[in-house]
């Protein structure tokens, strides 16, 4: 790194920070590193002052009475930093730093005449990471008056102390460490219940066993470096940076990119070695499921509900052909083929619910069916096929979290729940069920009604209450996978997401068609981000979950689409069934010139802030 002229005279009484090491040399006498580091000094009083007079990082002018007016000439030519550039230079300082190169930390914060942490500050790290636990208690002294709050001191004492008492300890140094416990530690009078267990590592035979029951690095490097990690945040960032600072704002820019990318489906990965720095995140729109894969003509009539197993290698759909027809899924090339057919629903099949291990499947019918089939997709055999009475209607069922219980309903009153031979454990009296959901905690069972809400209902206390309350009728709904949300389809209105846990309504997304069809959406992509709808206009529609406008809308069905299912293994693969007779697969763009991807129509809008 060229010196560009700063290291030509003697600059020692103008930069504080430029005592002992210049032109990137580093000092010979055991002082200080120009850039405020200490290099295995005792001392530490050649940076600056060591009485907290100097507080801010740049001192450019905290010495000019004994420079040589050349000197004072000299600065005064150079350019003035803001705030801004003196954190940059900090945090590039500090990141050079930690890579070991340190004679070019000396050379930048000599040329930018800033400091990379206060000199108190620098002589604490240096006494922290030689282990001299009596000088850098009393740096917590001078470091006193510039700490935000005081009362931090005694913290840092403490960590300052449990790291002396368990290096005691480890050393075998078992008098000096109880003298600490006893006569340090304890009179702090601060977290007594860590000092009662700190006392039992007394008992340890051996160094291992230390280490393991107070799952601690051991004497060295590795712990006192996580030692100042903790001691830092007490500390305010103009007098010590807090640890890896430029790196985790880069990894936050690159989390706030994904975040606001339209389209980003793939898993998170906070390693900064996964991307560029150099060019913005951008995902295409081709690696999205905006494009027709394959489409499934096996169904001769309306194709009601669609819905892929847990572990994303079997499709279920149903149709008003009265039968049930389950696909699987090729791992490696995404296609579906046909596996099994069930056949016998009279009435046709509007509803499919996967058991949690993927091993039964539950179809239920329209609204003039009181039956309902349990079948093992494994073996293809009807299990059960239940029916409490002839007066019932059951059209909508959901899995207990246990997989041994289901609970089943329909709109003429009926609200049951069941064992896998469809005998009756409980039953709610009067409840008009419009659509099921069952949550993690196998008691609490959602339902939506003819009076345009979702009730919780506990089945072991046998207690209900409201949680949505809508102005239309709710045709369906379903629930993210960490219980928070809920996704409406209400008739009239379209799509509604839902918090759950604080009641309140969301979000309203608007491009569908949703009158009183019995349309199903479902949440998607990695970390349920997207949301995707049928709809009475023949399309598909896809939103990120934080944008009310569709990103996407896919064309291809001629008839209203009933339903569409996200794989929850395969980010970029979903179905969608509609009453054309056919199932459609969406996946990312084939081998094709855009131009060449039929059946698209792309909405450009950006997310709503």
């Amino acid at each position: 790194m060229q010196s560009n002229g700063a290291g030509q005279g003697q600059e020692s009484s103008e930069l504080p920070c430029l005592n002992s090491a210049q032109n990137g040399e580093s000092s010979s006498a055991g002082g200080t590193h120009s850039n405020g580091l200490l290099s295995n000094a005792d001392n530490g009083n050649g940076v600056g002052t060591s009485n907290g007079s100097s507080v801010g990082p740049c001192s450019g002018t905290s010495a000019t009475s004994t420079a040589s007016s050349s000197e004072v000439g000299s600065l005064k030519k150079k350019k003035r930093l803001s705030q801004a550039e003196e954190d940059v230079i900090r945090l590039i300082g500090q990141h050079l730093h930690g890579l070991g190169l340190n004679q070019t930390v000396d050379l930048l914060m000599q040329e930018s005449g800033c400091r990379l942490e206060h000199p108190s500050a620098s002589k604490f790290r240096n006494h922290v990471m030689e282990g001299e636990w009596d000088k850098a208690e009393n740096d917590l002294n001078e470091l006193r008056a510039l700490m935000h709050s005081p009362n931090a001191i005694v913290r840092m004492k403490f960590l300052l102390l449990q790291q002396k008492y368990l290096e005691y300890l480890e050393d075998g140094k078992v008098l000096e460490a109880l003298q600490v416990l006893r006569g340090e530690l304890t009179p702090l009078k601060y977290n007594t219940d860590r000092i009662h267990v700190l006392s039992g590592y007394l008992m340890c035979s051996h160094a291992e066993d230390l280490r393991a029951k107070a799952e601690w690095e051991g004497k060295g490097t590795a712990s006192r470096s996580r030692l100042l990690d903790k001691l830092q945040t007490y500390l305010p960032p103009s007098v010590m940076l807090p640890p890896r600072r430029l790196h985790t704002l880069l990894r936050q820019a690159v989390e706030l990119q994904r975040d606001r990318c339209l389209y980003h489906n793939t898993k998170l990965d906070n390693n900064l070695d996964s991307v560029s720095l150099l060019l913005d995140h951008v995902c295409s729109r081709k690696q999205f499921p905006c494009y027709t894969q394959q489409i499934l003509t096996e169904h001769c009539n309306e194709v009601w509900f669609c819905k892929f197993s847990n572990d994303g290698t079997k499709l279920a759909t149903g149709s008003k052909d009265t039968t049930v027809i389950i696909w699987q899924v090729d791992p490696e090339s995404h296609q579906l083929k046909l596996l099994r057919t069930l056949e016998g629903h009279a009435y046709g099949v509007s509803y499919l619910a996967w058991s949690p291990d993927d091993t039964y499947l539950i179809a239920c019918g329209p609204d003039d069916c009181s039956e309902l089939w349990l079948w093992n997709v494994q073996t293809g055999e009807l299990r059960t096929k239940m029916s409490q009475s002839h007066e019932d209607s059951l059209t909508s069922v959901a899995w207990n979290p246990d997989g041994k219980r289901f609970v089943t309903g329909g709109q003429r009153g009926q609200f049951y729940q069941c064992d896998l031979d469809g005998n009756l454990l409980d039953s709610w009296e009067g409840v008009r069920v419009q659509c099921l959901w069952c949550l993690s905690d196998g008691k609490t069972v959602l339902a939506s009604d003819t009076h345009q809400r979702i009730r919780g209902y506990n089945f072991e206390d046998l207690t209900d209450r409201n949680i949505v309350q809508e102005d239309h009728p709710i045709m369906s709904f379903t629930v993210s996978k960490n219980g928070r949300l809920a996704l409406l389809n209400v008739a009239t209105q379209g799509v509604h997401l839902w918090d759950l846990q604080d009641r309140v309504l969301v979000r309203k997304y608007q491009g569908v068609t949703q009158g009183f069809y019995t349309i199903h959406s479902c949440f998607g992509g990695h970390n349920e981000d997207f949301i995707a709808s049928g709809s009475e206009d023949h399309k598909v529609y896809i939103w990120h979950r934080r944008g009310e406008l569709p990103i996407a809308e896919l064309t291809g069905h001629t008839r209203t689409v009933n339903c569409v299912s996200w794989n929850p293994a395969i980010p970029g693969l979903m179905a969608s069934a509609s009453d054309d007779g056919t199932v459609r697969i969406w996946g990312p763009a084939p081998f094709l010139d855009s131009q060449e991807a039929d059946g698209v129509n792309e909405n450009s809008s950006n997310m709503d802030s």
